[in-house]
């Protein structure tokens, strides 16, 4: 049997990611992307110049056009 490496052990603290995704305001959590209709509320979609898709169904939701 050959010996697995050990990889590194995991970081403490939180994720800079989920920093992006979750903002505290008067003592209670809001979550600053919209989540995933099809996947559901622990999916979010990201958000991208003009369209915002989640990355897991390939679900896209484009942005409404501003009238001049």
């Amino acid at each position: 049997m050959a010996d697995k490496k050990a990889g590194a052990p995991p970081k403490k603290g939180t994720s800079a990611g989920l920093q992006k995704l979750y903002r505290i305001k008067d003592g209670q959590v809001q979550r600053t992307h919209k989540a995933c209709p099809k996947c559901g509320p622990g999916i979010f979609l990201a958000q991208h110049k003009g369209r915002q898709s989640c990355g897991n169904c390939g679900y896209t939701e484009m942005a409404e056009a501003h009238a001049q």
